[in-house]
């Protein structure tokens, strides 16, 4: 179809995990699993733990410092700052605010947005809007989520998968034909698949909500992951179609960290050899909202992207939600400014 307005690219990335790591032979010793097991049904070898004194918040400052430093923004110059998470500080305010403030970014909008695994795509596109439309110049999207604090550590289907960590861009005009080229965002019904059952307005924390353990993270694997597989290269290919190109002209591509299998049948779909995809999951586990923005920029800080690549974001969450992106890369000259 197309992009009307201005050319929106990344000018600067950032992340940051937790020091702690939590490998499997050190969930063997908390839970029935094993090292085996977790790795040929997830390809998961350890994630990161945030400590007791981190919150989502100091996650996203951190990533977020990281990304402007990089883009050599000032904070101050910042529109708007975005936070992508299912994991919030609190439920009021926002996260991004807490953001905004610590990092100094004081003229700056600032919200959440809730779309799971998703949410840092889906808040490409709403990024990329505002700019591309002229409302503003700077916006600092972040991934964060601290999901050690909502899963059952008790129970192994769960435990295994999740992470803590944060990725963070800078969004800015970019000099026209690169930047963001095309995107599907999309969901479906199934939000009783993966939530968090107690703690919002439809069930009030109680007692009886904290004893029966519903403020835990709930989900039915078997049919998220029939969902992921299904979802991550249609997604694709609807991103490639709206930017009106084709999976053989794609160089990377950059998938939600979430099981080795779901990402190995999104390549597949895309006729993608497995070199070409950006993995960390072995290292992460499944961070949600930070997951793609973190592996974007260990991929840029490795020196695996060049200007002009083009380069497919994809990820799904719960919803069910799904996000796909196709940007040309503008790190490296190509911005405005």
């Amino acid at each position: 179809m197309g992009r009307t307005g201005r050319s929106v690219g990344i000018v600067g990335l950032g992340s940051y995990a937790p020091e702690k790591v939590l490998t499997n032979a050190d969930l063997e010793k908390m839970v029935d699993t094993s090292d085996k097991w977790i790795v040929e049904r997830t390809g998961i070898r350890q994630r990161h733990i945030a400590s007791a004194e981190q919150a989502t918040s100091d996650l996203a400052i951190e990533a977020g410092k990281r990304a402007l430093e990089d883009a050599g923004v000032k904070p101050e110059d910042v529109d708007l700052v975005i936070v992508a998470t299912c994991t919030p500080d609190v439920l009021l305010a926002a996260t991004a605010c807490t953001v905004q403030t610590k990092l100094g970014c004081a003229k700056a909008a600032a919200f959440d947005l809730g779309a799971a695994c998703s949410g840092f795509v889906y808040g490409m596109e709403v990024a990329s809007a505002l700019i591309a439309s002229n409302v503003y110049n700077t916006v600092l999207l972040i991934g964060a989520e601290t999901l050690s604090r909502i899963v059952d550590w008790e129970d192994r289907n769960t435990c295994v998968l999740f992470g803590d960590g944060a990725g963070a861009v800078v969004l800015q005009p970019v000099r026209e034909g690169f930047g963001l080229l095309g995107a599907h965002l999309g969901a479906e019904a199934g939000a009783d698949l993966l939530r968090i059952p107690a703690g919002g307005t439809r069930c009030p924390a109680s007692l009886q909500t904290v004893e029966n353990k519903e403020h835990y993270l709930y989900m039915n694997g078997h049919e998220v992951y029939k969902f992921a597989v299904k979802v991550m290269g249609e997604a694709s290919m609807k991103a490639l179609q709206d930017a009106e190109l084709t999976p053989e002209q794609v160089d990377w591509l950059v998938p939600h960290q979430a099981n080795i299998r779901i990402i190995q049948a999104a390549a597949k779909r895309l006729k993608m050899p497995m070199e070409k995809v950006v993995v960390n999951v072995d290292r992460y586990g499944n961070t949600s909202a930070a997951s793609i923005p973190l592996a974007l920029d260990e991929a840029y800080r490795a020196g695996k992207f060049k200007t002009g690549d083009l380069i497919v974001m994809v990820g799904f969450g719960a919803g069910l939600t799904w996000a796909s992106s196709v940007i040309k890369w503008s790190k490296g000259g190509n911005n405005i400014g």
